[in-house]
């Protein structure tokens, strides 16, 4: 039964995230389609494990009723002697089995529950837990650096900051291509909207190619983050995004110059257009891409807060 339970209760989280919206905060939405197949599987394997638990306590109780019947049978044929004695054998053979195999069931009767224990906590989390939005506080609790974070036993995944790199996917013939094909989709333009469904890919070819894009004009949405890094008029705007999932998800934008006395508070969403131009940022020891800043304004934060990788 606990393996029935299991099977229909991540079938159940999955339905739950699904109806509740929330599906975009775990992973690309592009693969949304993985979820429905979790659901479909896990539904077909719990009414399998179902219809095997009703069978074996279907035919328990029927060798239950067998055991019941042939002791009453015996009863009748007047063998109470031999039943009596039978039955104190078999009673000090079944002590004997039961002491012997409780010393060794035990622990594995143990493990078991502690392994379907476990298993129970990502579904309660999942049904019940509310699912919290990425902010400028998971980038103060982080940090941020220009290269791609360490991977580590208390940071799993491939977490990126600041510039999309999806090289990390490919190798080195295969991301080459599709570098160059991203490319040739914004090298012509002279003003370059990053929208929702464009925004990591033009936000890594402009970091691939910033040579290419100094001077045009660009516009994007994000969150304001000043941390402890930027000075004067300077803040990071950013935007999270997962390129598969939340495992590799990332906070991705630019350092942008704002005109002069502009304050601006973490977490506050703006619109912002201007200039590509670059700066020798000293907190990274790189020269990096700034937005120098020609028009902005300040806006709701979005229903969906996130943007995908769309190849």
């Amino acid at each position: 039964m606990s393996r029935f339970l299991i099977l229909f209760g991540f079938a159940l989280m999955f339905s739950f995230i699904r109806l509740q919206g929330n599906l975009n905060k775990y992973i690309n939405t592009k693969y949304s389609y993985l979820s429905t197949i979790a659901i479909v599987l896990f539904t077909v394997l719990s009414l399998i494990e179902f219809i095997r638990f009703y069978r074996s306590e279907k035919e328990a109780e029927r060798l239950k009723a067998g055991e019941a019947e042939g002791h009453s049978h015996d009863h009748e044929h007047g063998h109470d002697h031999d039943h009596a004695h039978a039955h104190a054998h078999h009673g000090h053979d079944h002590d004997h089995e039961h002491g012997h195999d409780h010393s060794h069931e035990s622990p594995v009767k143990w493990k078991r529950t502690l392994s379907y224990a476990i298993l129970f906590v990502p579904i309660l989390a999942g049904i019940f837990l509310p699912v919290a939005t990425l902010d400028s506080s998971f980038v103060k609790a982080k940090g941020f650096s220009f290269k791609q974070i360490d991977v580590s036993a208390d940071n799993p995944g491939q977490h990126q900051f600041l510039r999309p790199d999806t090289s990390v996917y490919y190798g080195a013939e295969g991301y080459a291509e599709v570098k160059n094909k991203d490319y040739a989709e914004f090298k012509d333009l002279r003003e370059i909207p990053l929208t929702d469904d464009n925004y990591l890919k033009g936000m890594e070819v402009i970091y691939n190619f910033p040579g290419t894009f100094m001077d045009r004009t660009i516009s994007f949405d994000g969150f304001a983050y000043k941390g402890e890094q930027a000075d004067n008029d300077h803040y990071f705007i950013f935007r999270f995004g997962f390129i598969h999932c939340a495992a590799d998800s990332g906070v991705f934008g630019m350092l942008v110059d704002f005109p002069k006395g502009t304050e601006l508070s973490d977490d506050q969403w703006v619109h912002v257009t201007g200039k590509l131009s670059s700066e020798l940022y000293q907190p990274f020891k790189e020269t990096i891409p700034v937005l120098k800043v020609t028009d902005w304004k300040t806006i709701p934060a979005p229903k969906d807060p996130y943007v995908y990788r769309n190849y």
